[in-house]
């Protein structure tokens, strides 16, 4: 178990409902540790969404590797990081919620005029590989970065902290930027409740997809952020 004190034991079967705060009182050495952690990744992930041309493929993967490296290395059991077998109620919850979600989102493009103009939906052979790709950003901002900051700060205000760093590597797209916070809010708080990525990955992706089919490509960049928003044509 980490140093978090929550409502869930890896021997305990069934889903989390809610997470308790922290009760331990963490060392310096400890809480310094943790916060380098976030600090590396946090950078190694503004480094390559900021690097221009090739170099950014080389940067991303090296991102990945130092990531998954500290994600496996480090406190957190496996179930912590939400890689255990999807709870039947939690995924209904997460999946209900996603639905609602998802059907909101063209309407929301209609009300705000985000539709005006050609939009730029995947086909069916590039989806999935989008899909992969909404897994892994949830294994980033749940398995790794939530859970660190939930050590640190507490469950409750790690939803938000976990959030807002989300929010900020979509910058400077602004539909991206503003859909990932509250996005980042509700995966979060589904996965402080639930702890399994999974159905946020599945959810996540079918939400990208929508998100990328409603709105003009002239505001989304193909769902482009960093300096490849910048320089799209």
């Amino acid at each position: 178990m980490s140093a978090a004190s929550k409502s869930f034991s890896p021997s305990a079967p069934g889903p989390v409902l809610v997470a308790a705060e922290p009760a331990i009182v963490l060392n310096q050495a400890t809480r310094r540790f943790l916060w380098l952690e976030i600090s590396i990744a946090y950078l190694l992930l503004q480094a390559s969404l900021w690097t221009p041309g090739r170099p950014a493929i080389l940067a991303m993967i090296l991102t990945s590797v130092v990531i998954f490296a500290m994600a496996f290395g480090g406190r957190y059991t496996a179930r912590e990081m939400g890689l255990a077998r999807p709870a039947l109620r939690g995924s209904l919850w997460t999946i209900g919620i996603g639905i609602f979600l998802i059907a909101a989102i063209p309407a929301l493009a209609v009300l705000t005029h985000g539709n005006q103009g050609p939009t730029h939906s995947l086909p069916l052979r590039s989806a999935w590989r989008y899909a992969l790709w909404a897994m892994e950003q949830q294994f980033i901002l749940q398995s790794f970065f939530f859970l660190r900051l939930e050590t640190l700060l507490g469950s409750r205000k790690a939803v938000v902290a976990a959030a807002i760093l989300f929010a900020t590597v979509h910058i400077p797209s602004p539909v991206l930027t503003v859909g990932t916070l509250l996005g980042g809010l509700f995966f979060c708080e589904m996965f402080r409740r639930f702890r399994n990525i999974f159905p946020l990955g599945l959810v996540h992706a079918v939400l990208g997809l929508t998100v990328a089919a409603s709105f003009s490509d002239s505001l989304l960049h193909h769902m482009r952020v960093g300096i490849g928003y910048l320089r799209f044509h």
